[in-house]
């Protein structure tokens, strides 16, 4: 047997003995950018973290890194040592990967094709020691091409996917998309998150159907999958992202944060059966 090949099976051995300490691996995705689909997976990781549970969030957007920045620790380093990668702690029970913490130079754009992007997520899911997890947040890239497709093939035991989507139709459309996707490589779909649906403002709370509304819960009904619930746009959002913050652990009185923590009960339902 060739070396190539024998590293090949030594890396795919490794992969399947992390991935088996990984009680619930998830993917976010989404069909189209701008949907809010990253601020989605860091509320997500990090609300189910403050709920005692032990999660990790692996940002495989490897052309626009993002969880680095919205989990305030943009300036760690992974690092590698005798037994593989270790990861970026951001809490006791959170835990993040990301090209981001590589030390490349940020504003440095990743050239790469399918297959260069298919070899660093293998070694993500084969060498970091992400120790036992109850959760393993996975968010990819707008679309269904490599990097989902690679993941999905890759981890033996995916418990589903998470559609992020705006009301709007052309959104919606691209989240059917997604639907599909998740249908074709037979993962289930744990259902369709309609972010930015309304936005409050700031100084009389009245909120304003900017985007319209429903357009998530229509399509979830038409494709016959969960619909997990809207979150309403607020400007303190932008703020939080920027500072590194995420929102729900500040704003678990506000009605957006409120929408949020019902979504992640559905998503801890949905684990339960």
């Amino acid at each position: 047997m060739e070396s190539k090949e024998m590293e090949y099976l030594e890396q795919d051995k490794r992969l399947k003995e992390k991935m088996s300490k990984v009680k619930h691996p998830f993917v976010v995705m989404s069909g189209k950018g701008g949907v809010g689909k990253t601020t989605v997976a860091v509320n997500l990781a990090y609300a189910l973290s403050l709920s005692g549970n032990s999660v990790g969030i692996l940002d495989i957007d490897l052309h626009g890194p993002n969880i680095a920045k919205m989990l305030g620790v943009e300036d760690r380093i992974i690092f590698s040592c005798e037994f593989g990668i270790e990861p970026v702690l951001v809490s006791a029970n959170l835990k993040a990967v990301s090209i981001a913490f590589s030390g490349y130079n940020p504003d440095q754009p990743i050239i790469w094709r399918g297959p260069a992007k298919a070899v660093v997520i293998r070694q993500f899911l084969s060498d970091v020691n992400w120790g036992d997890l109850d959760y393993l947040v996975i968010d990819s890239p707008p679309g269904t091409g490599d990097e989902p497709l690679s993941v999905c093939q890759l981890i033996p035991n995916v418990s589903g996917i998470i559609i992020v989507t705006t009301p709007q139709d052309v959104a919606i459309l691209d989240a059917r998309k997604s639907v599909l996707f998740a249908q074709e490589i037979k993962i289930p779909v744990v259902g369709i998150i309609e972010n930015m649906s309304g936005f409050i403002c700031p100084h009389c709370h009245v909120e304003t159907d900017i985007f319209k509304k429903g357009g998530g819960e229509k399509a979830a009904e038409g494709l016959k999958v969960p619909f997990l619930g809207r979150v309403p746009f607020q400007p303190e959002f932008v703020d939080f992202g920027d500072k590194g913050t995420p929102f729900v652990s500040f704003q678990e009185k506000s009605k957006s944060a409120e929408s949020f923590m019902g979504i992640v009960d559905k998503i801890k339902e949905f684990v339960e059966k």
